[in-house]
């Protein structure tokens, strides 16, 4: 009996380890981010009698193939309703080739178009965009769509939910999507139907499961509001109390954020409805949503205006690329705020090279983390960006979770993505790309404020200690290996 059990032990070792080689060579020839890949490898060769396996549960980054299914039925229309106006491409390139050719990127590869015809108001703290929300939710007619990675119970939450529950009984058509796994420790557990009784009609993102769901990479992490097609909000700000500092609970919380009114809402719109569409049986017209904006009740150009979105479902790392585009073209500046840095090998060289060549790169980053692992992890990436020259600060009052890029006075990004493996490459994440619009500037001024009250890091602080840099080095390393795994 137990020389049957060792041969069958032996046969198991050795399927495991087989299917841990065949594993290994998977990874190698997948075309891959390489951080990503060789975390795998590592893994696999550390342990080899379930390393295999372990990929097999956890390292798939694509969605899963029921979801792949559902979002392709939601998607089908996309072409038809986001179709390039040539005159706003046209007049853009003779105004600057440069930034012409970054928004043609995201028009022809992300498939969202490039607006004239709409304003920008920058909200420099969650406070500011949640005063507006309100005003805006209140003057609604004919619909409401929300779409947020967190909603919790509170006073924030709350306020707007007593609004809806009003646009209901006049008629408007309200509708929420939010993300199971972000919501799971903040709402109680079913809390679709309790907004559906209120006459709200709702859909929770990728529902968690137990023991089911191993892995839930994919996350809807945007943040989208829009106001019968007209206002769109969108930024860092989710819908709970921390995000206006209504509850403090890491300091200070400052996020970052945009109101559109105008045409390029129209790209939210879509966003919006694919998913919903994605999950519901009615094969809805996206048509019904769209504003007939004229000369006489629509809205100046203040610049050009293109809200995108970022999905792990085409394999194009869109976000990853407007960044990178950004930080080769800067001549002048870059100011980034971002709560979390774990970033690819491309990413660093471009923050270095920008640096080099004398661009004025500076980073701020939070004083006061929310989660300590992931501070560290942020913290592993300063000395080589400082020593190449990025400026890198840390946001004394608290927490910093804006997610903004403002560069040379003319081009900025506001939106939902951080600068981490899990929004460049897993999440779906939207943004407001803008080219001389007049919030650009007010983001530039806001991010110099944000300097002045905040540490700037010096490159001795980093290098402080001799054993303690020798062991923080090596656990530093060790996390920054394995950091696009999880």
């Amino acid at each position: 009996m137990f020389q049957r059990l060792v041969s069958y032990s032996e046969i198991f070792s050795g399927a495991f380890t087989l299917l841990s080689v065949v594993m290994a060579f998977y990874v190698i020839s997948k075309a891959d981010v390489p951080a990503y890949r060789m975390g795998w490898i590592l893994l696999i060769m550390m342990f080899p009698l379930f390393g295999g396996l372990l990929y097999l549960l956890l390292g798939e980054k694509r969605p899963a193939k029921y979801m792949r299914i559902r979002l392709k039925k939601g998607m089908k229309s996309h072409d038809i309703m986001t179709v390039q106006k040539p005159e706003v491409m046209e007049e853009l390139k003779k105004r600057s080739p440069r930034a012409a050719g970054l928004f043609s990127y995201v028009s022809n590869y992300a498939h969202y178009p490039v607006w004239n015809k709409t304003q920008v108001t920058y909200h420099p703290l969650g406070e500011n965009q949640y005063a507006d929300m309100l005003t805006e939710l209140r003057k609604a007619k004919k619909f409401i769509f929300l779409e947020y990675f967190i909603i919790e119970q509170g006073e924030m939450w709350n306020t707007i939910l007593d609004i809806l529950r009003e646009k209901v009984k006049q008629g408007v058509d309200v509708r929420v999507i939010y993300d199971d796994m972000g919501c799971l420790p903040k709402l109680p557990a079913n809390y679709y139907r309790k907004l559906e009784k209120l006459g709200i009609k709702c859909l929770d993102f990728n529902p968690f499961i137990p023991i089911i769901s191993f892995v839930m990479n994919n996350r809807d992490h945007k943040k989208i509001m829009i106001i019968d097609g007209v206002t769109g909000f969108t930024g860092g700000i989710n819908l709970a109390d921390e995000y206006i500092n209504r509850k403090i609970r890491f300091g200070h919380w400052k996020d970052t954020g945009v109101m559109l009114k105008g045409d390029a809402v129209w790209n939210f719109t879509v966003m919006f409805l694919e998913i919903w569409n994605s999950y519901n049986s009615d094969d809805e017209d996206f048509t019904v949503f769209r504003p007939e904006l004229t000369p006489e009740n629509g809205f100046e150009s203040d610049g050009f205006v293109q809200p995108f979105g970022d999905s792990p479902l085409d394999g194009e790392t869109v976000s990853v690329n407007i960044y990178l585009d950004i930080l080769s073209q800067a001549k002048n500046y870059v100011y980034i705020f971002t709560p979390y840095l774990a970033i690819s090998d491309e990413l660093n060289i471009a923050l270095c090279a920008a640096a080099k060549r004398g661009v004025d790169v500076r980073m701020v980053l939070p004083g006061t983390p929310d989660k300590k692992i992931a501070f560290r992890l942020s913290r592993s990436y300063y000395l080589p960006l400082m020593e190449a020259g990025v400026r890198i600060y840390e946001y004394t009052p608290g927490f910093m979770h804006g997610k903004s890029y403002v560069c040379d006075d003319e081009l900025a990004v506001v939106g939902t993505i951080n600068m981490d493996y899990r929004s460049l490459y897993l999440h779906f994440e939207c943004g407001v790309l803008m080219f001389e619009t007049n919030e650009v500037m007010e983001l530039k001024r806001d991010a110099l404020k944000t300097f002045e009250v905040s540490h700037e890091v010096s490159i001795s602080e980093r290098k402080r200690g001799k054993i303690r840099q020798l062991w923080g080095g090596l656990i530093d390393s060790v996390l920054r290996v394995f950091a696009p795994l999880f």
